[in-house]
């Protein structure tokens, strides 16, 4: 199965996150096919986490097409988050960064297990 391309995989979360009354927002638009997807969650308290594309390894077949997503970085200081984020932009300019505020943690993510 393929993949679902990415600027429809990013709308879709952002419209879930919202009704669930989580604010979400896009705060850069990469590649519209196959650009990687990164999510900041900024729990409000000067902490932040960072989720990214999980490593291949850790996606069985079942899960094939799908988008998983793994923690890069939890309950760290938001600043080294959007240090990351830097990182990864010099290394891929064609990536996706979704941000979402709840100091619940809500993100919705399909984690890869």
């Amino acid at each position: 199965m393929p993949r679902l391309r990415s600027d429809f995989w990013v709308s879709a979360h952002l419209r879930r996150l919202n009704g669930e009354g989580v604010p979400a927002v896009l705060r850069r638009r990469g590649a519209a096919e196959a650009g990687a997807i990164f999510v900041k969650v900024d729990r409000l308290d000067g902490t932040a986490d960072l989720f990214g594309p999980a490593p291949q390894a850790l996606i069985t077949e079942a899960e094939d097409g799908e988008r998983r997503f793994g923690p890069l970085l939890s309950a760290v200081p938001s600043y080294e988050v959007e240090e990351r984020l830097t990182r990864e932009l010099r290394f891929d300019s064609d990536l996706w960064i979704v941000e979402i505020d709840d100091a619940r943690d809500r993100h919705a993510l399909p984690l890869a297990e």
